[in-house]
């Protein structure tokens, strides 16, 4: 065999790898296709089980009054609590923030009640962050930046939503968005209950109360978990999204990315988890996360809204638009007149919190006994 025939024998095989490479990339790209025509589909499917779960939920209200005895919650300060606990549990503020809307809706909790469980979900709702990070702390070398973003997040929501919280209540009391009220067309109303009245009812004939209560929960979760498939995926690995955010060095900029990002994702836990892996590479400092938590707990409340408008209830829209407006004038003030010491606060309590093990399980216990607190007073 000849030097050429030799060469010739040993090109074939290095023809091989780009004949795989446009086979995968066809098949990268068709899977893509798939994925993209599946997303209108997991969007209905998910509308349709968030209001079915609402229905579902509200329809079993009333077996969670004897839990609601049993645990001794009445007032703001222990449905505060309450709801704080449920975003634990839950890992995410949305469910909790929904079943308190739900209950309002229901007759079994009122306004101030009701605002103290939405409250408390958005307490929770950030420590997904810090499980992240965690995690990334045990698997990636032990490096704390990732503890860090997670404590900064949670320090962040817990010095803004407590006195968004205390404003809440006194605009609650006063009824200063009292006019402010939207009420969906009873047309809307006759329809939501023309497709699930029916199914809804017999979910409620042939089950107990609280069987049907875990039911409409799981249909919550299982409608934020389509939503989740449905909506852009936003990676933390997706080079324009880095490139943006390591090009941003502006409060109002940051804060209005957390806002946006959270608004398409229409979960907090999502938008604030993208942080820790972005911190990590280098792409995003510690105070960057401030303004950017800010804005993401303003947006987060869209769907809660939105979960008020379908199930009818002017006084639910109210506590929740309060909620809102609460949250956005405290990031507002916050941002306007005392960023510069604020985020030094924030920055060094979280310092202290990640710089042993010994005063981040002190911290740990903290943000778990504080609720459980809230519960118990």
């Amino acid at each position: 065999m000849t030097a050429e025939s030799d060469r010739g024998v040993l090109a074939k095989p290095q023809a091989e790898p780009e004949h795989v490479e446009h086979v995968r990339g066809v098949a990268g790209r068709r899977k893509l296709t798939l994925r993209n025509v599946a997303r209108p589909f997991e969007a209905a499917g998910g509308l349709f089980l968030f209001v079915f779960a609402l229905q579902v939920v509200k329809t079993a209200a009333r077996a969670v009054v004897p839990l609601l005895e049993r645990l001794d919650v009445a007032g703001p300060v222990n449905s505060l609590g309450f709801g704080w606990l449920g975003a634990y549990a839950a890992l995410s503020g949305s469910p909790a923030a929904a079943v308190g809307t739900t209950l309002l809706a229901a007759g079994v909790l009122d306004e101030r009640e009701a605002f103290g469980v939405i409250g408390g979900s958005r307490m929770g709702a950030s420590f997904i962050v810090l499980a992240v990070g965690y995690v990334l702390f045990l698997t990636k070398r032990r490096n704390p930046d990732g503890l860090s973003i997670g404590v900064v997040a949670l320090l962040t929501t817990f010095t803004t939503q407590g006195p968004a919280v205390a404003l809440g209540l006194v605009s609650l009391h006063y009824g200063w968005l009292d006019p402010v009220q939207f009420t969906p067309p009873p047309a809307f109303l006759d329809w939501i209950d023309a497709i699930y009245g029916r199914p809804v009812e017999l979910l409620d004939d042939n089950l107990p109360s609280w069987a049907v209560f875990v039911a409409g929960l799981g249909l919550l979760l299982g409608s934020f978990s389509l939503f989740d498939r449905a909506l852009p995926q936003l990676e933390a690995g997706s080079p324009g999204f880095e490139r943006i955010l390591s090009r941003l060095d502006s409060r109002w900029l940051m804060f209005g990315i957390g806002g946006a990002v959270t608004a398409m994702t229409l979960s907090v836990s999502i938008s604030l988890t993208l942080l820790v892996p972005l911190s990590l590479k280098g792409y995003l400092r510690r105070e960057h996360v401030i303004p950017y938590v800010m804005g993401a707990n303003i947006t987060t409340f869209i769907d809660t809204l939105a979960g008020a408008l379908v199930l009818g209830g002017a006084s639910a829209f109210t506590v929740v638009l309060t909620e809102m407006l609460a949250v956005a004038c405290v990031s507002g003030l916050i941002l306007v007149l005392l960023y510069g010491p604020y985020s030094r606060a924030i920055l060094a309590v979280s310092g202290m919190a990640t710089h042993s093990q010994r005063n981040l399980g002190v911290f740990l216990v903290a943000i778990v006994a504080l609720p459980l607190v809230l519960l118990a007073v």
